[in-house]
């Protein structure tokens, strides 16, 4: 190997280091991994995640995993950590230091979370925790509700000459303080809202104050890709009104764009989950 006189020693001593760095992230193996099991259909799992929980001894699984998914792991330890909103959820301290302790312990760990672990899923919050405490975490990516339910509903996020782009975002803030949805309403791009059905009220007078159309399309896309998915689907300045007719629960999305009326092109759907302006 040749290097150049005037940096002969400095370098060889980087590129020393340099490949010492890759080779040790190359050999590093989590012995925590923070999987996404997709939004409801199993056949949306991919095979990555898939040979993980058939290799797992213990598995920590949330509320919004199919338990369809579980099939993959017949041998494994199941340990349910729910955490949905309104409900009584697994404190997530307890959930972190039940992670450290297998992890710690050499244990394969699989933490199953449903949609993607890291669309509001927590995961690079629950991965860096772990990798300050010295206990290595992998992370493999799952499809998340909103591209599903759309696409579910025939709804393209982008379309070209529609919507350039798509922003995701969650209505569920840690300190409850107001997203700016005039920002969101001037950006031009599909509006996909997460954990907004207690907050209906606050996102339709946002994006309306924001300067939003009150015709804009909006689909209400209750529990994706799932066996029990609805779908609804009204003006703006109509969300509340008909989110209430609809009785919309939670785990919903909110797809919010000109998009939306694509799907009246695709097909057409039952009174029960009507795609209509």
């Amino acid at each position: 190997m040749r290097f150049l006189r005037s940096g002969n020693k400095t370098t060889a001593g980087h590129g020393r280091s340099s490949r010492l760095i890759q080779e040790k992230l190359m050999n590093t193996t989590p012995t925590v991994w923070l999987v996404g099991a997709g939004p409801g259909d199993p056949e949306l799992l991919t095979l990555k995640a898939a040979r993980l929980l058939a290799q797992a001894e213990i598995v920590m699984v949330d509320d919004l995993v199919n338990p369809e998914i579980l099939q993959h792991c017949p041998q494994a330890r199941l340990i349910r950590v729910g955490k949905r909103g309104g409900c009584r959820s697994t404190p997530q301290a307890f959930i972190n230091r039940l992670m450290l302790r297998y992890g710690r312990q050499g244990k394969r760990l699989v933490r199953l979370k449903g949609g993607d672990p890291c669309t509001f899923g927590r995961a690079g919050e629950e991965a860096q925790w772990l990798r300050e405490r010295g206990v290595e975490a992998g992370i493999v990516n799952g499809i998340t509700a909103g591209l599903a339910g759309a696409t579910q509903c025939d709804i393209p996020l982008t379309l070209r000459g529609v919507s350039r782009g798509v922003t995701l975002v969650t209505a569920h803030t840690q300190d409850d303080s107001e997203l700016n949805w005039a920002a969101l309403a001037a950006g031009g791009t599909t509006l996909v809202v997460y954990m907004g059905v207690a907050r209906l009220q606050q996102i339709q007078q946002g994006l309306l104050a924001g300067g939003m159309p009150a015709d804009m399309p909006v689909a209400m896309i209750e529990n994706a890709s799932s066996p029990l998915q609805r779908q609804h689907a009204c003006q703006l300045s109509q969300l509340c009104t008909a989110a209430t007719a609809f009785k919309l629960k939670s785990p919903a999305v909110l797809v919010i764009g000109e998009v939306v009326n694509a799907a009246a092109l695709a097909h057409s759907y039952s009174e029960t989950s009507q795609l209509a302006g």
